[in-house]
């Protein structure tokens, strides 16, 4: 799992079936001082998360894992909400 922002919605005219009600958001890679890394991925979304919120996502086929297996195209989901950042230890510099 990594920590990312949330940094956008994606809105889709056409999806797979098997993503109809779900939401798919653009988030943004943060390093250990939660600076931005890399370029912005498309997640779908398995717990409610919003714009400008700290999330935990995960890829892979483990990335399907919170949809139960049901075949849902995914290979990044967000799959927790970070409360709170100030226990994440940021470099002096």
């Amino acid at each position: 799992m990594q920590l990312a922002r949330v940094i956008g919605n994606v809105v889709c005219t056409v999806k797979n079936e098997s993503l109809r009600g779900r939401k798919i958001l653009i988030v943004q890679n943060l390093s250990e001082d939660l600076e931005p890394v890399g370029s912005p991925l498309v997640a779908l979304d398995a717990i409610g998360a919003g714009v400008g919120e700290l999330v935990f996502w995960c890829r892979g086929k483990e990335a399907a894992f919170p949809f139960k297996r049901d075949a849902t195209p995914t290979d990044c989901t967000i799959v927790g909400i970070v409360d709170s950042d100030s226990h994440i230890y940021k470099k002096e510099r």
